[in-house]
């Protein structure tokens, strides 16, 4: 790599990194602020807050990363024929290919970073909050239970303890569970504590007793207890086993998933679909560089203004995300939709490439091509109102 690229490479990189950082930064603020009800209502600790919410990183990373580098590469370039260097590149004989050698080493560099997050980091960030959301979510105790009221649950069970005490511990225990509508069980305790063991959360009962009512009976058997464990499990309204979405599944489970997976059965298309995007996700930061360099890589004098290639080359981005959102519905609802997930960035990829290294030219076949495309749309429109009339 010369000199010359060396120096595009660091503004590039630069402006990427930068651009990165203060985007993630921004959304992950406006993200965490939506979880500050961990630290309020339910409860929680700094530490896990900044887990939780520190989860979600390696999403905003892969989602912002293309667009980075698309505004990097946009950056670099201004900037280069702000300074006239752009133009003593141009006067100098340097072609295309060489501008754009450092801009495709740093999309090489974010289309591996994106391919290891889509293929491994995520699944696994996303696994990792499921069940972080769902253990805090589940702790009934912490999240759910007011002091000195009565709480009802829609899975039968009635939760009530007098006060808290400094230390934590629950004072003034009563808890009913009916669950087995002909078989009621009553739990009085004069005091309890949740404690976490090999992962599970139990509420331990001291002093108390069990009242337990016999089946077609008014009669109950009591049984007192110095000190008694109930699993918090049995709290969780949600019940049953946890079951993983697509983009939760490692990509060896979307590669390989199980015939007897009874919501594998049901959400095939969306399993298919989130496994070629893992594999097509590395195309979109080489494609939405190319369209920037294709917009802007030409020298142009301080006269000859950018304004309408910059906008012509974030429209040219965002249909090249609609269509790729397109081809990932069309990818649910058939098999033939998968050829259009790598088909779209593919395309955008060939045409941004040769428009770029062709330069002028290939804006004149385009410009020509676009007007000829007018010209017969103007000639039919007269003919079908013809056709009306008669």
């Amino acid at each position: 790599m010369t000199l010359v690229e060396r120096y595009i490479l660091r503004i590039a990189f630069g402006a990427f990194a930068a651009t990165l950082v203060g985007l993630t930064a921004v959304i992950w603020i406006t993200q965490a602020l939506r979880e500050l009800d961990l630290l309020t209502s339910k409860g929680q600790t700094v530490i896990m807050f900044f887990i939780v919410t520190g989860l979600s990183l390696p999403t905003l990373v892969t989602v912002i990363s293309p667009v980075a580098l698309f505004i990097a590469v946009i950056y670099t370039l201004n900037r280069l024929n702000g300074d006239s260097e752009l133009i003593v590149m141009s006067a100098a004989g340097v072609a295309p290919v060489r501008l754009l050698r450092p801009f495709l080493t740093l999309a090489g560099f974010v289309c591996l970073l994106v391919s290891v997050m889509t293929l491994y980091i995520l699944p696994t960030s996303f696994q990792e909050l499921r069940e972080l959301l769902q253990k805090i979510r589940g702790d009934f105790i912490a999240n759910v239970v007011k002091e000195g009221q009565f709480t009802s649950l829609d899975n039968g069970i009635t939760f009530h303890f007098r006060e808290r005490s400094g230390s934590g511990v629950l004072l003034g225990i009563f808890m009913q569970d009916r669950r087995e509508r002909d078989r009621p069980t009553v739990y009085l305790a004069e005091r309890g504590q949740t404690f976490d063991l090999k992962g599970q959360s139990y509420l331990v009962l001291e002093q108390g007793s069990v009242h337990r009512q016999q089946p077609k009976s008014r009669d109950s058997s009591i049984i007192a207890f110095e000190r008694y464990a109930i699993d918090l499990a049995a709290f969780n309204q949600e019940g049953g086993d946890t079951i993983y979405k697509p983009r939760e599944r490692g990509t060896t489970q979307l590669l390989f998933p199980k015939e007897d997976d009874a919501y594998y059965r049901m959400q095939a298309g969306r399993f298919r679909a989130e496994l070629h995007e893992r594999f097509s996700g590395w195309l979109y930061p080489l494609a939405m560089m190319l369209i920037a360099f294709a917009a802007l890589g030409d020298a142009r004098t301080t006269r000859q203004g950018r304004g309408l290639a910059v906008v012509t080359a974030v429209v040219a981005v965002v249909a090249l995300r609609i269509a790729g959102f397109a081809a990932s519905s069309a990818a649910v609802r058939s098999p033939m939709g998968v050829v259009w997930i790598y088909a779209v960035p593919l395309a955008a990829i060939v045409i941004a490439g040769a428009v770029a290294l062709e330069g002028p030219r290939a804006r004149t076949y385009g410009t020509r091509a676009a007007r000829a495309v007018a010209g017969t749309i103007q000639r039919l429109i007269p003919a079908q109102l013809r056709l009306r009339g008669a």
